[in-house]
């Protein structure tokens, strides 16, 4: 695997070097060292740990838009809305607020504090099955 670099960004070049790791800038290539090419490997290894994190905090907020859809009658980009609205004005991160939506639905209590924003929040977003009569409460 080769990276270049074109005006400042470096990137990946397809073509494969054969035992060695090699950064080309201004089409001069010179190996990486031990150093760099461990480097490399850590960075990696933290961009695939950050993309695994990702991959589970999207199932949890994906659950948590799935417990709001029914309760409110609100639509998924609604319900995404809904939970990102809440995790500012509470200051709260979306996934620990999913989390704890989630747990709602299961019959946990909301915080006082959560329950209030939450109620904001939806009544700020329109029902999705045109239903006029406004979502039940949390709490």
């Amino acid at each position: 695997m080769q990276l270049g670099e074109r005006a400042g960004v470096l990137e990946a070049d397809p073509r494969p070097v054969l035992g060695e790791l090699v950064m080309t800038a201004f089409r001069a290539q010179r190996p990486l060292t031990a150093a760099g090419q461990e480097d490399a490997l850590a960075r990696l290894g933290a961009e695939v740990a950050q993309l695994r994190q990702a991959v589970g905090s999207h199932a949890v907020v994906d659950q948590a838009i799935g417990v709001l859809i029914p309760l409110y009658g609100i639509g998924p980009q609604d319900g995404f809305e809904v939970l990102r609205e809440v995790s500012q004005h509470t200051n709260i991160k979306v996934r620990a607020l999913a989390e704890m939506v989630i747990d709602w639905g299961l019959g946990a209590a909301l915080p006082p504090s959560v329950a209030t924003e939450l109620d904001k929040a939806v009544q700020r977003h329109p029902r999705a099955d045109g239903h006029p009569d406004p979502p039940q409460e949390a709490g």
